[in-house]
């Protein structure tokens, strides 16, 4: 991976970015001379801790980590999101992360599933992301100034490799992460001609807080083998392999489909 040194700190939204991968991302980015603007839907707390976390591994006095609130799954929510990063960057966004993401609250056997899980995340994992990104995408086309980012705006799609294995005890999730996958593929498609990147990355089985509920279960999986390189995937795997898409080392791969999961995707006998 290239240093990249920027005159002016890019910007980046980075979406969950209180915990989790997004942190993590957020951290990555942090330390490669990014300006992050701290996402969090409700613990407030938690993001002014990873809005010092970044501060503390920043490498430019520029800049800038302000925490910025909102439901993913309203529309209203989405636009004043929008407008609060503006307001806080002063105009300037010059790439999109979108890594927020829930798990059931409740797992269910695809027999079981509520309607309401069902709704909920499909708002958050699927339409939230969607949408956010056409709000982006429509700000940045009639808003066409130079981006901080020499290779041009980024637009990230934080996926799962539940985008293509079955979880018959997390159905809805499964669904919402494949929707999640075309939905980078059509901005993909829409934006390349506008010098505008796509990439989805795909992380596979994560050390986070969403799955410290299932650990003794992965790890036991992990042990024997369901993962070729026999580790727990972190956030920080995810936040490099952002930071070298934002960076501009990948600029000839437009809508392609990173795995950040040990080997987990590769089909073997």
């Amino acid at each position: 991976m290239g240093n990249v040194t920027f005159s002016v700190p890019p910007v980046a939204l980075v979406t969950g970015s209180s915990r989790g991968l997004g942190r993590g991302v957020a951290e990555v980015l942090a330390e490669a001379g990014y300006s992050v603007a701290i996402h969090y839907a409700r613990n407030k707390e938690a993001a002014a801790e990873a809005a010092s976390a970044c501060a503390a591994k920043a490498v430019n006095p520029a800049q800038k980590f302000i925490p910025v609130s909102g439901d993913l799954g309203s529309s209203s929510d989405r636009t004043a999101l929008l407008d609060q990063v503006l307001q806080a960057y002063d105009g300037q966004l010059d790439a999109l992360v979108n890594n927020a993401g829930m798990a059931p609250r409740v797992r269910a056997d695809v027999t079981a599933t509520t309607e309401e899980s069902f709704d909920e995340l499909i708002g958050v994992n699927l339409k939230g992301p969607y949408f956010l990104t056409q709000l982006v995408a429509n700000h940045w086309l009639k808003n066409p100034t130079p981006s901080a980012i020499p290779s041009g705006r980024k637009v990230a799609f934080v996926s799962s490799v539940s985008a293509n294995t079955a979880s018959i005890g997390r159905g809805e999730y499964c669904i919402s992460k494949a929707g999640l996958a075309m939905a980078s593929s059509l901005w993909a498609t829409r934006l390349a001609p506008e010098g505008i990147q796509v990439i989805e990355f795909r992380p596979g089985i994560m050390m986070t807080d969403m799955t410290t509920v299932v650990k003794d279960k992965y790890d036991a999986l992990i042990a024997d083998g369901l993962v070729p390189q026999r580790r727990w995937g972190n956030p920080g795997d995810v936040g490099r392999a952002v930071r070298a898409f934002l960076d501009g080392d990948l600029s000839f791969s437009s809508g392609a489909v990173i795995d950040i999961d040990g080997g987990l995707q590769i089909r073997r006998l």
